[in-house]
């Protein structure tokens, strides 16, 4: 039994649907806050049990019989450490033979602010004796793609991270890695994977791919960190969202999202998704 967290999400839904490729629904898990926004997975065969980070009491309940979990990370950065520690609590308890748990890239070392969470988790994971695996996403290029309409409507991309390399890589790479993982024959059981795309780009060839598919002008306009940070307040941006986007364009310009390790298309066994094939999906949406 392979149970997946926050399977309503993204990354989540992703994930169990590359599993259903691989194993029977019967040995698949969804744990979700709201089990009513996966009845399309229940309806596949697809065990669906309520599980809430905040909500500890929910978790042995969700993770009987478990063998394996993913723990993908808590969205509310802040909290995170907290509802992760109840996870890993709760998988201690069921005995499970791995979590696997992601992180973000170079978490140990990295200079991203929402860092830090990941890092206290992974403290925690080995401080545990759970049997634990680390996956430490680099960037989605959905982390950027998703903005595009906008910059076609200002004909600029707006960040701060200068000629930062950035090697993101789509989500659907990532899930790919997960499973990849979680269904491995080999112990996976105190490896740490640094997954990221297999090519790197500055925000300014991004903003030229976009240029380019759709033949309109996008330049990138580069910008301090603080002013970065007022201009998507101005926008309308929550405030912690706005100080997580403009310190992780910081921290890109310092390295915090290049890697060229390529352990994520070892992993997968193929080329990660390049840029512009992301880039096109987005436009098509």
């Amino acid at each position: 039994m392979i149970v997946i967290t926050g399977a309503s999400g993204q990354l989540g839904r992703l994930v169990i649907d590359r599993l259903l490729q691989k194993i029977p629904a019967s040995g698949i898990v969804a744990a979700v806050r709201s089990p009513e926004k996966v009845a399309d997975l229940a309806a596949k065969g697809v065990h669906v049990r309520q599980a809430d980070y905040s909500q500890p009491s929910t978790l042995d309940g969700a993770f009987a019989g478990a063998k394996k979990i993913l723990l993908i990370s808590s969205s509310e950065v802040g909290q995170r450490a907290a509802q992760h520690q109840s996870v890993i609590d709760a998988a201690k308890r069921a005995g499970v033979e791995l979590l696997a748990y992601t992180s973000v890239l170079h978490a140990d070392t990295s200079l991203l602010g929402l860092a830090e969470d990941h890092r206290q988790t992974e403290v925690a994971l080995a401080a545990s004796g759970v049997p634990g695996v680390l996956l430490r996403n680099g960037w989605y290029h959905e982390n950027y793609t998703a903005g595009i309409a906008g910059d076609l409507a200002h004909g600029a991309h707006f960040g701060s991270a200068g000629d930062g390399r950035i090697s993101s890589a789509a989500r659907a790479d990532y899930a790919d890695a997960a499973v990849a993982v979680l269904t491995s024959s080999d112990d996976q059981a105190g490896r740490v994977y640094e997954l990221a795309g297999d090519a790197s780009y500055s925000l300014t060839e991004f903003a030229a791919e976009v240029s380019r598919q759709t033949g309109k002008p996008v330049v990138y306009t580069d910008l301090p960190e603080a002013a970065y940070k007022a201009a998507l307040l101005q926008a309308g941006l929550p405030a912690f969202v706005a100080e997580l986007l403009a310190n992780s364009d910081a921290a890109a310009a310092q390295g915090a999202l290049f890697d060229e390790g390529h352990q994520l298309s070892k992993l997968i066994g193929r080329p990660t998704t390049p840029l512009a094939v992301s880039v096109a999906a987005a436009l098509k949406s």
